[in-house]
């Protein structure tokens, strides 16, 4: 049996403003049912009128995904009662949606893979239940804020394949400026249709909703795949439902049975004119466009000399690819920053770079310069990355530096080389761990400062005169 999984994503825009009114859209940190007003609510009287940067952010993705952009598309009404849903409809795009077509391709195993785009559309966000104890709580600041829909062909074959798709997803729509695309406060969502396909024949679909992790995304899947397949081997039929996914337990929840679109009563919205977009609103759109996730990964490998996975790393946060560049800007080297980066830094990042970009790429230039040891420069980051001073006040406030000199370096050989006869006879003998033991001497004598390298041709040296 093979599966066959489609998904329907739903993507907060990052406006400064809700949809169709004033309100900040910024909801997830204010105080509940503090960012509402008549036209979120759907007071009588109130009208929506259309965001213009909610437009030109749904029409970045549509030209980054290679949709057609219609026009002229329309808005309607999906009538539905919830507690959440304070007018008792939502406005969307169903008739005559913003664009149609277009595809994704990401990467599986180092393996392209593609999916089809069947239509993207604008639609606005219903508030929020909260559960707790003793009974359903209600915000509705979330009311009336954008969202962009994306809506999939079936063409995925795996859980796992829907992961993936979701994570280059996440890439292209933080590349792209218009959402951060956290799973975890509800910016980027999405719902599965899974069915299994027997002998050429597709089955029964299940639908998933409102998964909201990576990891959920991909358990819930192979859930219902694994659901489906047992009656399925046993001739038994599968019915039509939505499940809801309990993370916690990894388990599916029916939610309700066989829903149709009938059901929603779609109707175009009497409260707003069809959405036309002028030429030139158009192509002014398209040169503000960024460059694409797969566009710079390919820069990042002939540029930088960079592999395919460190790139796709280093792109999978805009502001980390960014910052590299900074680094590799300022030393010189694509390699050898992001080597650091990847390395060292990427362990101390949270909201952002724990030392500015010049600040390493110098620490990096002494390092290479053989001016101090990459141990040493280990230690000091680490210092600057969990606070206080800079990175720099630090390399200038120790003696650091490293000792590179052949005569001081000669010295403090013959000085170990004396001290420790033992180990200098054991060299001697055939024993080659006792030249570590006398490098490691001499670097403790010096602080970590002499260079490691010089110092063991020179201890050999000596020691075979």
């Amino acid at each position: 049996m093979d599966v066959i999984i489609g998904l329907e994503i739903h993507v907060q825009l990052a406006t400064r403003t809700k949809l169709f009114c004033r309100c900040r859209a910024d909801y997830f940190a204010a105080e509940p049912n503090t960012l509402t007003c008549p036209v979120c609510l759907g007071m009588p009287g109130a009208l929506p009128v259309p965001n213009r940067k909610a437009v030109e952010y749904a029409l970045r993705v549509a030209f980054a995904l290679g949709s057609e952009v219609q026009p002229r598309s329309q808005f309607d009404r999906k009538n539905y009662f919830y507690p959440d849903l304070p007018k008792g409809y939502q406005i969307t795009q169903r008739a005559v949606p913003l664009a149609v077509g277009g595809e994704l391709v990401y990467l599986l195993d180092g393996e392209e893979r593609r999916v089809r785009i069947r239509e993207l559309h604008i639609e606005e966000d219903a508030g929020k239940l909260i559960h707790t104890p003793d009974g359903a709580l209600v915000d509705m600041n979330r009311c009336g804020v954008p969202l962009v829909e994306i809506v999939t062909e079936p063409d995925l074959r795996a859980p796992r394949e829907a992961r993936e798709f979701l994570r280059a997803l996440r890439t292209l729509l933080r590349h792209l400026g218009v959402s951060n695309a956290d799973m975890e406060k509800g910016e980027l969502r999405c719902d599965a249709n899974l069915s299994l396909s027997q002998d050429g024949e597709l089955g029964t679909k299940v639908e998933i909703k409102n998964l909201n992790s990576f990891r959920g995304v991909e358990r819930a899947l192979a859930k219902a795949a694994q659901a489906q397949a047992e009656p399925l081997s046993r001739g038994e039929r599968v019915m039509q439902a939505t499940y809801g996914w309990d993370e916690t337990r990894g388990e599916l929840l029916l939610q309700r049975q066989k829903e149709e679109a009938h059901d929603y009563r779609y109707f175009p919205e009497p409260d707003l004119v069809p959405l036309e977009l002028s030429p030139e609103f158009l192509a002014q759109v398209k040169e503000g466009m960024p460059e694409l996730p797969w566009a710079r990964r390919d820069r990042f490998v002939s540029q930088y000399g960079l592999s395919a996975r460190d790139a796709e790393v280093l792109l999978a946060e805009p502001t980390l690819a960014d910052y590299f560049e900074q680094v590799a800007a300022g030393v010189g080297d694509g390699r050898e920053a992001a080597n650091w980066v990847l390395s060292e830094v990427l362990r101390y990042w949270r909201e952002g770079p724990p030392v500015p970009a010049g600040e390493l790429a110098e620490l990096i230039r002494r390092v290479r310069a053989g001016r101090v040891s990459r141990t040493n420069a280990k230690q000091v980051l680490e210092e600057a990355a969990e606070g206080g001073r800079s990175l720099l006040e630090l390399l200038e406030s120790r003696a650091l530096e490293q000792v590179s000199d052949e005569e001081e370096l000669r010295r403090l050989a013959r000085e170990a080389i004396a001290a420790h006869p033992q180990a200098a006879a054991d060299f001697r003998a055939g024993k080659a761990q006792a030249l570590g033991f006398l490098v490691g001497q001499v670097m403790r004598a010096t602080r970590g400062r002499a260079d490691a390298k010089k110092l063991s041709q020179i201890l050999r040296e000596l020691l075979t005169e």
